[in-house]
């Protein structure tokens, strides 16, 4: 056997690797009928991360993790960054790895993980193809606030840094994974722009969403 190819059977054992531990905390979130998008399982307590696009026009019912379907409900939910906040009726679910972002490379390779046209758990590849652009979001009409940025009203829009990637993304890898090469959640997975390029809310910006709206741990005052 050459080098190279005991460098390629190494190279796809590890991904194949990544790929499994990404797959454990990925969801499919469903509306009752249909699947409407992915989500990541991205806090203990059974909290899972989606877009704000894949329930904004449904009433998420259920989530489907491996084997497993499970009712959910909405916590909380913000436009501006196109981001959703689910809880699912089981505690334990597995965590999905969320990497620190701030090092980010361009050149570096990535994976979307996610269910393009229905197909579960499908994985694409590529790279990061930029880094520190912005996309403006524009807030719906009626829009009133929950809580976070409530300072911006319908209408207004506001700029979210992104991850632009060449892996392929579809309808149906909304709300999934970034992932870089060892199976640490960099992003979200948004939109497609220019017909080929990905874009991926940072999961800094991600944990900041969570971190707003999560309930705060009570801390013991001693006398």
């Amino acid at each position: 056997m050459t080098a190279s190819m005991i460098l390629s059977a190494w190279f796809t054992d590890s991904l194949d690797e990544v790929v499994r531990r990404v797959q454990r905390s990925l969801a499919v979130v469903q509306d009752g009928r249909r699947g409407g998008g992915a989500g990541v399982v991205w806090r203990p307590g059974g909290y899972i991360v989606t877009n704000y696009h894949v329930v904004a026009h449904i009433r998420p019912q259920r989530v489907v993790l491996g084997e497993r379907s499970l009712p959910v409900r909405l916590v909380a939910q913000e436009p501006a960054f196109d981001l959703a906040l689910l809880q699912a009726d089981d505690p334990n679910l597995p965590v999905a790895l969320v990497a620190d972002t701030h090092d980010l490379r361009v050149g570096q390779i990535v994976l979307a993980v996610g269910h393009p046209w229905g197909q579960r758990g499908a994985v694409s590849m590529g790279i990061i193809s930029s880094l520190g652009e912005a996309v403006t979001i524009r807030r719906p009409p009626g829009w009133r606030g929950n809580g976070w940025r409530r300072s911006l009203s319908a209408g207004q829009t506001e700029s979210v840094p992104i991850i632009r990637t060449d892996a392929a993304l579809a309808p149906g890898n909304s709300g999934g994974p970034l992932v870089n090469a060892v199976g640490g959640v960099i992003g979200i997975n948004t939109l497609i722009v220019g017909g080929d390029q990905g874009v991926a809310i940072p999961s800094q910006v991600v944990n900041a969403f969570v971190d707003q709206r999560l309930p705060r741990p009570v801390r013991e005052s001693f006398v």
